[in-house]
């Protein structure tokens, strides 16, 4: 696994950390005015999905690669309603912000 602190991207980074410390404060900083995310290919209210699926289920991420500079995850996801899975993540960023996030089953 690889740790948070060694992610290349540093918006990335902003974002796992704060979805592992369960920090909604710092998981909105991370992210641009009017990002948009899409889970398994469809598109989803980023704040009810992240409400859902990482803050009320005690979300978590362990790293396991990361490509295109920092920008694409594998990671081991898991929380407390699906268990753990694997996933991987699309992420882009603008102006140091992620401005959208796509995720899915590996």
């Amino acid at each position: 696994m690889i740790p948070t602190s060694q992610l290349t991207e540093p918006a990335v980074r902003a974002l796992v950390e704060a979805v592992n410390a369960h920090d909604l404060d710092a998981f909105r900083a991370a992210l641009a005015p009017g990002a948009t995310m899409s889970d398994d290919g469809s598109e989803r209210d980023l704040d009810e999905w992240t409400d859902r699926e990482v803050f009320s289920s005690n979300g978590h991420m362990d790293i396991e690669s990361q490509t295109d500079d920092g920008l694409s995850l594998v990671a081991q996801y898991r929380n407390d309603t699906w268990g753990a899975m694997r996933t991987t993540w699309a992420f882009t960023v603008e102006d140091g912000k992620v401005s959208r996030f796509d995720t899915g089953q590996a």
